[in-house]
This record gives C-alpha cells, structure tokens and sequence, in this order.
C-alpha cells in the first residue's frame, strides 16, 4: 500500500494523514481471476450495437446530467419509475455518495466483516464512524441478531448479496428487519446478483422499506466494467439525495451510451450468466474434491478458498503460470485464503491444473 509523503501528510486534511488507497493488487498477466470481472467476451452482435452506440455519440456536449435515457431503460427493466433510478460512474462513485450524504462526522454505518474493504475506506474519506458486527468465523453468514441490535445505535447501513469475497447472500427477511431497525437509509450491495439463483434479491421489499437503497452495477454480469457504469434503486426522495450531490456531468457520454445498448441488449447477455453459474458449479466440485483446500459455495462469480501457503501459491500462479487470483490471507478472518473469480472453462482448466501442480510442489 502506498503512504503519503510527510510534505502531503502536513498539508491534507488530518483526518486523511494515515489514508492508505485501495489496492487491487493487479499485475499484468495471461489469466486474470483476480477482480471478479466477466471473463466472457461480449457476444458479437451486443458488441456490435455498442460500437455503433458510440460512434454515433457526439463528443462535443456535455452529457445528459441524470443520464435521462440511460435511466428510464433501467426503469423499465425493474418495473419501477425513471424516479426510483440514480445513474452513476460505476457503484463506486454511489457507494461514496452514500457515505458522504448520510454519513459524516458523528454518525456511524453498521459493517458486517469481512467484506468489501471500500466500505471502510469510504467511511474514513467522509469521517463516518465504523460499527463492525463480524461474520461467523466458520460460515461466514450475518449475525443477524448482534446486526439488530446494533442497527438502532448507528446511522446508516451497508451490506452485501452476494457478499464479496465469501459468496454468500443474505435473506430478505432479514433486510426488512434491518430496514426497521436502523433510523437510517440501508444499502444492499447487489453488485453479484444476477449470479445469484431466482429470488435472491431484495429488490422487492422497496415498495415497504422507504429507507432501502439498492445498488446495481452493469462491470459484472454485462461484461462492462470498464466503461464504470453503476445505479441506485430507492424511493424518490432518496434518488433526489443522491442527485443533489453528486458530481456534474460524472457519467459521461460513452459510458451512458454503451450502458444504454447493453441494457437494451440484456437478454442476450443471459447465455453467459448462465456459463458462469456453470462453471462456478464445476469449479466447485473440483476445489471440493481436494482435501487440502476448503472452498465455500457461492452465489457470486467467484469462489473462496482456504490453503496452506496461500501466498506463496498466489505469486507462483501468477510469477509462473501468468494465472492471477485475489490474496485475502492479510485480512481478518481470511487468512489462508484466496479469491477465484470464475473464468472460461479454458481459463478454469488451466487455474485448477496450475494448481494442483503447485500444491504437490509445496506439499
């Protein structure tokens, strides 16, 4: 992780004077199963409606603020009106605004660990205190009760279903027990869903919990995040919130019209989700099958997996074999494991070779 230089740590506000980044830990490779990305190419003709999307996209005006066509298209794919709909550059930019306008100095967001780390992170950048009701050691699932009766003493809440990186997702009664508990607004991270079986998603009880806050992105079960694209689902007074602050013109107009053509295009997308689930199921199975991993099922597109040796193994996937999974091993609760994002079956068929071959060298 990189530190500030002492000059930078004198000058910026105190509070960001210990700020470490967010790393993902990239390096280039052959195999990247590292960022839980969609390893699946774009079929051709989805493609092929992007390119034209783009090229038909005048670079000379500024972009639509609210991402006005963009918004209404993901409206329309969830049943609800364009004013339950926030677009923004990728979940990320929403996950801030979240945190900066409920949040803030004084006030705490309730955490479940381990986690996505940018909740934290976020949390320090706007001065939000943490709450922390860890997972169970074991499993991994909520504490739902230690959750509930937190929630009345904090402000705000962020969870994740899927929960990235353990795979597991979270009930929907258990998020309208939250959504009463808590005086605030209550973030589901739905960044995994579409991975998730039928049903997972809390995407029903918004017309009960006016202070649930959904969050989608289109970087994993579109194959399209590199063009950061994400959205809120919430009541209307929620959205107004999160257009009030956000920053101008942040989606801009490639990015909202590419987004537009792979919404529209969603149904051709299906094929590939559907593979994913497949080989999750496969990888699954094989990891099982040795006896000196432990691997957890998963609703996401990825799996975790517990080894001796855990880094040591991941830098000789990737110094050696070009493959480039997720370290966890430096994380509370998560030592020993690493994070597979689940590719193509080539790419699984090589990371499940490399290794076995690995382990047998190290055992």
């Amino acid at each position: 992780m990189a530190e500030l230089s002492d000059r930078m740590r004198a000058l910026v506000q105190p509070h960001l004077a210990g700020i470490e980044p967010y790393d993902p830990s990239f390096t280039p490779c052959r195999i990247n199963l590292s960022a839980n990305e969609n390893t699946y190419p774009l079929p051709a003709s989805v493609r092929a409606s992007v390119d034209a999307a783009l090229a038909a996209t005048p670079l000379n005006r500024y972009p639509d603020p609210l991402s006005g066509e963009l918004r209404c298209e993901l409206a329309a794919r969830h049943g609800l009106a364009p004013e339950n709909v926030c677009v923004g550059n990728g979940g990320d930019e929403l996950l801030f605004n979240f945190l900066l306008a409920f949040g803030g100095e004084g006030r705490r967001v309730l955490n479940c660990p381990p986690c996505f780390s940018e909740y934290e992170f976020f949390a320090s950048l706007t001065r939000t205190g943490v709450r922390n009701v860890r997972r169970d050691r074991r499993t991994f699932e909520l504490d739902e009760r230690a959750m509930l009766a937190a929630a009345p003493h904090t402000n705000l809440a962020i969870l994740t279903s899927p929960n990235n990186p353990t795979g597991n997702p979270v009930s929907a009664s258990f998020v309208a027990q939250l959504c009463r508990a808590c005086p605030g607004p209550v973030m589901v991270d739905e960044a995994y869903i579409e991975f998730a079986d039928e049903g997972v998603s809390v995407e029903r009880l918004l017309g009960s919990c006016p202070n649930l806050v959904i969050l989608r992105t289109l970087s994993k079960a579109f194959g399209a995040a590199g063009i950061r694209c994400g959205y809120v689902l919430a009541a209307p007074d929620v959205i107004e919130v999160f257009a009030a602050i956000r920053q101008i013109y942040s989606v801009n107009v490639l990015t909202q019209a590419a987004a537009l053509a792979l919404v529209r295009a969603r149904a051709e997308l299906a094929s590939a989700v559907a593979q994913v689930r497949a080989e999750r199921a496969r990888l699954l199975a094989a990891l099982e099958a040795d006896e000196r991993l432990e691997v957890w099922p998963s609703q996401g597109n990825f799996l975790l997996v517990r080894m001796d040796e855990a880094s040591r193994i991941r830098e000789r996937l990737r110094d050696e074999r070009s493959i480039l999974v997720r370290d966890f091993s430096y994380a509370s609760g998560l030592e020993g494991c690493l994070r597979i994002t689940v590719g193509t079956p080539e790419e699984n068929d090589e990371l499940l070779a490399a290794l076995t071959a690995l382990l047998d060298e190290e055992g």
